[in-house]
């Protein structure tokens, strides 16, 4: 038995990936301890697995839902700013109190999600082994591969290489605050300089979600790197009620903005107008950010609930519409079902660039969002056989490349090797 211990950002979006993988783990007899702020402790404790609480002063209960509820109003540059400002209070707060917390707790091996950067440099001054694992999309940059907060499009010409590199500058220079704040306890603590590109030995694998075929072409992936597809599984998920009975069993849409990025109300106005038709019924789920009775009588009378069981509908649909969290998308094509993306900020534009250059879907970006053009896009990727074969075509790779069972098998595979190492 190994004890595993898990960092990552407190938004569903990573946790729920990373709880079903620790929930895998623990389901084949190993410990798995979450290290967090107060506010995911009941997510955690309700997949089964042991949860540290730390950060206690410094991000009191409700503090992240506050800071989620801001973000949930930008879009853009903004909402970029205001998670890499977020994400540099996380790291210097877990690089303050988490390795006391790991050392206390016992962890043998850490699970680090690829946003938390700071995870690395805790992990090597412990010394303890680590696997990265990549929740949302895969953030390592190469100049042939656009960056992630773009939807700049796949291209191997010289000038799309430039434009490539000048976005990365432009991020590296936003991230700046971050990494100084991680190469000043790398040198505190003796070891060797940071930069985006290192590469630590302690690293025993690089996991990502994302199913191979939708990833651009790369020529810098090192040999532990792994597509392992989606991360998911009900059992981690929390019971949501939901009335089946008023689906009509005409063509179903799905319509989620995820549960950071719902609180620009606009948007769910457009998406019920533009699929406001006899023969399809919308479902939308608004995250939590509101209760249905909040929003306005909507056109076409959608089901509207606060939560929806997103696996189970998605089951059932014929389209989603979301803002591009790998989540929500990477269920869609689990269940082979085509997209329409309208990306609000982060990586959602990176997302909807590859669901586009896939062909399981199209996007819209927010500056051109209108309800003609909503409702065009939506007509077009329901009825074209084209976008469903596409997605089928991810569903297949999906499921080929092996999910939460291959992740943890890589996991356990890789500690096995090394134990063997220790004790030789």
């Amino acid at each position: 038995m190994t004890h595993f211990g898990i960092i990552c950002p407190p938004a569903t979006g990573h946790l729920n990936p990373m709880i079903a993988l620790g929930n895998e783990l623990h389901r084949r007899g190993h410990r798995v301890t979450v290290i967090g702020v107060l506010d995911i402790q009941a997510i955690v404790v309700a997949a089964g697995l042991e949860f540290f609480p730390i950060l206690e002063s410094e991000f009191p209960p409700g503090s992240i839902t506050e800071s989620f509820n801001k973000l949930g109003k930008l879009n853009g540059l903004a909402g970029l700013r205001y998670t890499i400002e977020l994400l540099k209070e996380l790291s210097v707060s877990f690089l303050y109190r988490a390795p006391q917390a790991i050392k206390a707790a016992g962890i043998e091996l850490l699970l680090i999600d690829e946003a938390l950067s700071a995870g690395i440099t805790i992990a090597e001054h412990l010394n303890i082994p680590f696997v990265t694992v990549c929740s949302s999309l895969l953030l390592k940059g190469e100049d042939i591969v656009p960056p992630y907060f773009t939807t700049w499009d796949y291209n191997l010409a010289w000038w799309a290489l430039i434009r490539n590199q000048v976005g990365y500058a432009f991020l590296h220079n936003l991230l700046k605050p971050i990494q100084k704040t991680i190469s000043d306890y790398r040198r505190e603590w003796n070891l060797p300089p940071y930069s985006h590109n290192y590469s630590s030995e302690l690293r025993l694998a690089t996991l990502s979600q994302q199913p191979p075929e939708f990833e651009f072409p790369r020529r810098q992936l090192p040999s532990n790197f792994y597509f392992t597809g989606p991360l998911h599984h009900p059992r981690t998920r929390q019971d949501v009620d939901f009335p089946f009975e008023k689906l009509s069993g005409r063509r179903l849409i799905y319509a989620s903005l995820g549960t950071v990025q719902n609180q620009i109300q606009y948007i769910f106005s457009y998406i019920a107008e533009a699929c406001a038709a006899p023969d399809v019924q919308l479902v939308i789920s608004l995250g939590g950010s509101l209760e249905p009775e909040e929003l306005p009588k909507l056109p076409g009378n959608p089901i509207v609930v606060k939560y929806a069981p997103q696996l189970e509908l998605l089951q059932k649909a014929s389209l989603t519409i979301t803002h591009g969290g790998m989540n929500t998308t990477l269920e869609s094509l689990s269940n082979g079902v085509p997209l329409v993306v309208i990306p609000i900020t982060n990586s959602q534009p990176g997302v909807a660039t590859r669901i586009a250059w896939s062909g399981a879907g199209e996007f819209i970006p927010l500056n051109k969002l209108t309800v003609a053009n909503l409702r065009n896009t939506v007509q077009r990727v329901m009825t074209e056989d084209f976008y469903r074969q596409n997605a089928e075509r991810l569903q297949e790779d999906i499921q080929y490349a092996g999910g939460l069972e291959a992740a943890a098998n890589i996991i356990v595979g890789t500690t096995a090797s090394i134990k063997k190492l220790v004790r030789a």
